[in-house]
């Protein structure tokens, strides 16, 4: 018998997911995440659950949080100063995401099947990725993640849906993150027209990778949709005007939208100016 402890085989995912949450730094939180996914695929984490996430996840000292309205302009990447606001900010996104998919599992996991679980490990495995690779970059264009402030509102976003399955995959993947969706394609063409390709690259994987994590809240938002016997489009709705601040902005990419699953009958009637 080999003398090495191995205490991953008595740990489950809902002290996987905490363990996360709780971690501050934030390249060892995107480390343990990737850690963590990798011992779920392998099968050395149970599926079980015990203590609720936390309220707020741990975080570094910086960078410094501000209200939205607070922030800064990013400008359109066509600097180098530009070019890192913008990534500071998408790192930030990134790891809060990380979060957000780690909470998901520990708050709601235990009351799905498997499957939503394991879903959602897979997101939190690639917002790992799309972390480091933007921190790389930061620190290749001579700054790194912390060094400018950041807002809070994915957080915010997070607490008042923590009690609302349905409510947090409506603001959370299907409004949130398929915000990004409509906005990335042009801000790779900006950074394209910079000459930063790298940063463009970068951005391209995280666009591929974010249609199938709306993919994912779109099913389970359905799913549970149809455990409540309630229409997905209307619930996705209400859902949206009770717990999201702000309007829904077009232009929609209506194509990687609908690739995701999220047809126009959700959100063109939410949107700013009616695109009926």
């Amino acid at each position: 018998m080999s003398d090495t402890p191995q205490p991953e085989r008595l740990a489950t995912l809902g002290q996987a997911a905490i363990d996360v949450l709780n971690t501050a730094d934030a390249i060892e939180k995107t480390r343990l995440s990737q850690q963590h996914a990798q011992a779920w695929r392998e099968g050395r984490l149970t599926w079980a659950f015990g203590a609720l996430p936390p309220e707020r996840p741990a975080r570094p000292e910086y960078p410094q949080l501000l209200r939205a309205n607070q922030m800064p302009k990013r400008g359109k990447a066509g600097s180098l100063s530009s070019r890192i606001n913008l990534l500071h900010a998408l790192a930030h996104i990134e790891l809060n995401a990380i979060d957000l998919a780690w909470d998901l599992i520990a708050r709601f996991g235990m009351k799905l099947p498997r499957q939503f679980s394991h879903d959602w490990v897979k997101v939190a495995d690639e917002e790992s990725l799309h972390f480091l690779l933007i921190s790389d970059r930061l620190m290749e264009l001579g700054s790194h993640y912390g060094a400018l402030p950041a807002h809070d509102g994915l957080w915010e976003a997070a607490q008042v849906t923590s009690h609302d399955l349905l409510a947090r995959l409506a603001v959370v993947p299907m409004v949130l993150e398929a915000r990004g969706l409509d906005v990335t394609p042009q801000t790779i063409e900006r950074l394209e027209k910079a000459d930063d390709r790298k940063s463009a690259e970068i951005l391209g994987r995280i666009y591929r990778d974010e249609i199938g994590h709306v993919a994912a809240g779109n099913k389970w938002f359905r799913y549970q949709c149809e455990l409540a016997g309630v229409e997905p489009a209307p619930a996705f709705q209400d859902a949206v005007r009770r717990y999201f601040r702000g309007e829904l902005k077009p232009p929609f990419n209506d194509s990687a939208r609908l690739e995701a699953g999220l047809s126009p009958e959700f959100y063109h009637p939410l949107a700013g100016t009616s695109q009926a």
